[in-house]
């Protein structure tokens, strides 16, 4: 995912170019956005991989995609390949974020699930970080073998892991449940009876109900689907791509004397550390307070990023005065974004849906973020060449108050709840009805 970002400049590079010629601006812009095509689609693979092969399999075949992307990337002589391995990389992307936080939310204990949820941001952010600090440094081609590597880490290790539980009970294998239940806690059989007796009646109600896609629409489910597809557009149009797609433009603009690459290691940094303070805070404080401070810190970083753009594009006298402005927004708003928009809708997300009806709406409310993603990475540069960045930016800080409020007045709080209770908060108060 921020394999672009090192990368572009080796591109466009008119002597050592792997394509044997410089990329054209436009070309660079296809392929940033191509990923989330491929992203779109990667959920709906990885929902029927997760529900058929199980969430252990589902995630390991991910790394199929991922393998074939990263040689494609390392062979590739012509813009045509790297077009294609951006898409298919989409698809691995788009698994993982279907199958991960399904996988993340069903071995955790209800204290613990807030945190191992938002782990998937924390990781990103270093994996970011890792590219953005080797990529500048090192070739093209190494970039490419570093990928392959890590790809062939996860297969090996990952292997050694267990499956879900609640993957075994759906497959009425209770004995396989049990067994990586207790590998999963570290417990004797008799230790993870209790636990497995309260899964396998989450199971068995989940069971008399198949799901079909209409079911995502009714009741408890729409509650749970409309809040989830809101999430993640307040997610992306927070403005998080076109932020970090413009991260250079924006450090130039403060009139810093900072190289561009090691700004965006300190960038990097910030994101990793800022990530990794949502798992150790969201099971204490919860989710709904973590959105509302995320949301305001955004919405104040987009509205001074505005602000500031504005004034140039007027040719304020007073941006040179303010010219540490923009790097000030910046920080705010992505510490802010990495303590709630970032993680928590994919954390919420695993947590809303009934067994049943998740392996069908998950993935249609992770290819909605996609789809959402690649309008914001493509069409805002036109609008800040067009009209003016300040305009992107005022949309965004919109957007964020927007996110505030409807985490105030409609987020529900799943902290410390079973499955089972979040399901008869959202019918309001009413169990789940069987079918």
């Amino acid at each position: 995912m921020g394999w672009t970002a090192p990368i572009n400049s080796k591109l466009t590079d008119p002597v050592n170019s792997p394509l044997g010629r410089p990329a054209t601006t436009d070309e660079i812009a296809w392929m940033g956005s191509l990923l989330n095509i491929g992203a779109i689609f990667g959920p709906f693979l990885g929902g029927f991989a997760a529900s058929k092969i199980g969430r252990k399999w589902g995630l390991m075949s991910s790394a199929i995609p991922l393998f074939i992307a990263w040689i494609m990337v390392a062979v590739a002589s012509n813009m045509p390949i790297l077009y294609a391995a951006r898409i298919i990389w989409g698809i691995a992307v788009g698994m993982l974020f279907t199958i991960s936080p399904m996988y993340c939310a069903e071995i955790a204990t209800d204290d613990s699930r807030g945190a191992l949820g938002s782990f998937l941001q924390a990781f990103i952010t270093l994996g970011f970080l890792l590219v953005y600090g080797i990529g500048p440094f090192i070739s093209y081609h190494v970039v490419a073998y570093v990928g392959l590597v890590f790809v062939a880490v996860f297969a090996v290790a990952f292997f050694f892991m267990p499956e879900s539980p609640t993957y075994y009970l759906l497959k009425d294998d209770r004995e396989g449940a049990a067994e990586c239940l207790g590998v999963i806690r570290g417990r004797s059989r008799n230790g993870v009876e209790a636990e497995l007796n309260l899964i396998a009646s989450d199971v068995a109600a989940s069971m008399e109900r198949t799901a079909t896609i209409g079911d995502v629409f009714r009741g408890s489910n729409f509650k749970a689907f409309y809040i989830s597809c809101t999430l993640v557009f307040f997610q992306q149009f927070s403005g998080i791509n076109a932020v970090l797609f413009y991260m250079t433009d924006i450090f130039k603009a403060s009139g810093t004397s900072l190289n561009p690459d090691i700004a965006t290691i300190i960038i990097g940094a910030v994101q990793v550390v800022s990530s990794f303070i949502t798992p150790l805070v969201v099971d204490r404080l919860g989710r709904r307070i973590l959105m509302l401070i995320s949301s305001c810190g955004t919405a104040i970083g987009a509205g001074l990023l505005g602000m500031f753009f504005l004034l140039d594009h007027n040719d304020s006298p007073v941006v040179e005065s303010i010219s540490f402005l923009p790097v000030l927004s910046l920080v705010l708003f992505i510490v802010t974004y990495c303590w709630g928009l970032g993680p928590l809708p994919w954390a919420i997300i695993s947590e809303l849906f009934p067994i049943e009806v998740k392996a069908v709406a998950s993935p249609i409310a992770t290819a909605l973020c996609w789809i959402l993603s690649f309008l914001v990475t493509y069409f805002f540069p036109s609008i800040s060449n067009s009209i003016g960045m300040h305009v992107g930016f005022f949309i965004f800080g919109v957007c964020c108050v927007g996110s505030f409020f409807f985490s105030l007045l409609v987020l529900p709080e799943t902290k410390g709840k079973s499955f089972q209770e979040i399901q008869i908060m959202l019918g309001g108060g009413q169990k789940p009805e069987k079918a």
